[in-house]
């Protein structure tokens, strides 16, 4: 997918004064760099000292511990996935192939790839994503569990082959700040992994190539932070990466001020990228959870340290974890809600590992639990190691009370019933900053889950690169649970995460404190000449939910859809679908009554348009039953569609 001029106008469109400027500087200095290269200053004396305290590999629980190195064995026979990619090379990984398409991206100066040119590059997601090392981090924390020398031998050999076949901006892999950042972050765990391997320094401190490396990175992250429109999840990367290796890394004269700007960017950005109540500004679930693990990972190395940081950073994170723990449903399953791409701050855990139990088992030992919250049975490597190095401080901040259902901030609000029934109402702002990169066309969404399983879905995300038409559909109105109205979207796509004119949305009423019902309204005004105005109510006693949609405007032509999850086999006769399912060996069912005034079709797996589909995870996709209503929105009457859930 390569960019047109139009797509850059459009962009250019969204950026103020000062995002422009720094655009223009950035520009300039990528022309001055092709020309002069600085080599790394010279170092003398280095030594690494951001080690674990003693005991804490022994203390690590042995179920994550033999996951992780079951992962391990796994990597070292070369087997990985990745975004659906199933890979049998990384005994001896070519660093810039694409699997996907057999491509290989171009060795030029870095500024200078079209990285978007599906047809020049490859999946650019698929060269990337090897190359944050993750893998690698892996394999160190087997060797620290095992002491067994292979793993460790195995990661000198790719990262001496990674930094061999990528010296500084030559290629994909010094194109984009996020991956640099991430990057950084894994070398720094990588060394303090391998501590007790008598190669670690020569790998490292005492190794030019190195030292080369890890200078060029924070130069560049220095250089060419993202500003303005694009400051979001990849500015908290870029932060806390560079804040990491400053930290962990400090050999270099210009580490002090990397290490302060970093820390002032990170603090900045964190609360620019999250509402008070908690939850990230982007309104994309899986982007909370990155740069949770982001902001954990970088306190973790402040406090190795010693490095003081502000306390506004550990209060962000504080609410942040308050606020995953209130949305979760009660298999630890938080909404599937905006773009997601499958992005970690720090991976050493191995499959089956579950990200969110995690998440709330760091935020439990790092500030407490509340009596609300979920229990998490599951274990993992990851929250004992950055417990380890984090310095447990008294929460000064209050705290909820009691679980949070509404988050008026971001417009948020979770019904919940008997039988973990559990449902989502999308009532709040479209994505975040001007072009809202990560923003779906979803106002008034909902989504309902019974016991952890999708009945009406999200779809996901599936794809950023390379293939419009899916790209297209998975962020589409008709791709969600809500009302389109002649054939348009509520917000306007300039392009790729890009979006020009945002739905406005606004939630008129939350009623969650009642024994039996539950009611929500909103309503946007993303529709010119209309206004979707959308009822939900959750009633305990009969286990249904009902919602009402409202069109007041003109005669309009309407689509109402309605996503099934992958589990869900559904019946349709006429308006109304008998839905079937089976969970943990039990049969169940729910009744699905449509509104009589629409012609309802049920769509799965279609390609021609695109509709009936469902993405678990990026890159990857499965047919899903859609059930969509068509019909007319003459503004005098309301559709109402009742799911009742059966005993």
């Amino acid at each position: 997918m390569t960019m047109s001029a139009g797509w850059y106008l459009r962009r250019l469109s969204r950026m103020g004064p000062q995002e422009v400027a720094g655009r223009v500087g950035d520009a300039v200095r990528r022309r001055r760099w092709r020309s002069a290269r600085p080599g790394c200053p010279s170092v003398t004396g280095a030594g690494f000292t951001a080690v674990l305290p003693a005991g804490t590999i022994a203390a690590l629980p042995p179920d994550a511990a033999k996951r992780l190195v079951a992962e391990a064995d796994r990597l070292m026979d070369g087997h990985a996935e990745y975004f659906g990619v199933v890979r049998d090379d990384l005994t001896d990984p070519d660093w810039w192939r694409d699997p996907k398409t057999g491509r290989r991206a171009p060795s030029d100066y870095a500024f200078d790839v079209p990285y978007r040119n599906e047809e020049a590059v490859g999946d650019i997601k698929q060269i990337w994503e090897p190359s944050r090392h993750q893998y690698l981090t892996q394999l160190a924390a087997a060797y620290a569990i095992t002491e067994d020398e292979r793993y460790a031998e195995r990661v000198a050999e790719h990262l001496r082959s990674w930094w061999a076949a990528n010296p500084p901006l030559r290629g994909v892999h010094w194109i984009s700040g996020i991956e640099l950042g991430i990057r950084l972050l894994s070398w720094v765990w990588i060394r303090r992994l391998l501590d007790g391997w008598p190669g670690a320094a020569g790998l490292f401190e005492d190794n030019q190539v190195a030292l080369n490396q890890i200078w060029h990175h924070q130069r560049w992250l220095a250089a060419f932070p993202s500003r303005g429109s694009s400051a979001n999840n990849h500015v908290i990367a870029e932060a806390a990466g560079q804040f990491a290796a400053a930290c962990a890394f400090g050999w270099f004269p210009s580490s002090g001020r990397w290490r302060a700007d970093a820390l002032r960017s990170l603090e900045r950005h964190l609360r620019g990228n999250t509402y008070v109540s908690g939850l990230n500004r982007e309104l994309a679930t899986e982007y909370h959870g990155l740069v949770l693990e982001l902001g954990l990972a970088a306190v973790a190395e402040a406090d190795a340290a010693d490095v003081p940081v502000p306390a506004t950073i550990r209060l962000v994170l504080l609410r942040m974890t308050d606020a995953l723990a209130a949305i979760v449903d009660n298999r630890l399953r938080p909404p599937r809600q905006g773009d997601a791409d499958d992005g970690y701050g720090l991976v050493v855990d191995g499959a089956g590992t579950d990200r969110w139990g995690s998440l709330l088992a760091t935020g439990d030992a790092v500030f407490g639990r509340l009596p609300w919250w979920p229990e998490v049975t599951g274990t993992d490597v990851r929250t004992p190691l950055l417990a380890a190095l984090i310095k447990p401080t008294e929460p000064s901040a209050r705290r909820p009370a009691v679980r949070p259902a509404h988050f008026a901030d971001a417009g948020m609000t979770i019904l919940r019933g008997p039988e973990e029934i559990w449902c989502r109402c999308d009532g709040g702002p479209h994505g975040f900053l001007s072009i809202a990169a990560h923003a779906h066309a979803d106002a008034l969404s909902v989504e309902v889950r019974h016991d952890g399983v999708d009945v009406l879905a999200d779809p996901g995300t599936y794809c950023y690169h390379g293939q419009p038409e899916w790209r297209q559909y998975f962020r589409s109105t008709l791709g969600h649970n809500t009302l389109q109205l002649d054939g348009g979207d509520q917000s306007v796509s300039g392009g790729p995460f890009l979006w020009t004119r945002h739905a406005q949305s606004r939630v008129l009423t939350v009623e969650t404190s009642g024994e039996d019902v539950a009611r929500w309204c909103a309503e946007h005004d993303g529709y010119e000449r209309s206004v979707h105005r959308r009822r939900v109510e959750l009633t305990a006693a009969r286990r249904e939910l009902r919602v009402i949609d409202e069109v007041r405007g003109p005669r309009r032509a309407v689509r109402l859809a309605f996503h099934l999850g992958p589990a869900i086999a559904a019946d349709l006769v006429g308006n109304r679908a008998v839905l079937t399912w089976t969970k943990d060996g039990e049969d169940r069912s729910a009744v699905l009554d449509l509104p009589g005034q629409l012609s309802w079709q049920a769509h799965r797996g279609e390609t021609d348009p695109v509709l009936g589909w469902y993405s678990a995870g990026f890159g990857r996709k499965e047919p899903a039953t859609t059930l969509i209503g068509s019909g007319f929105a003459d503004g005098t009457e309301d559709f109402t569609t009742v799911l009742g859930f059966r005993g």
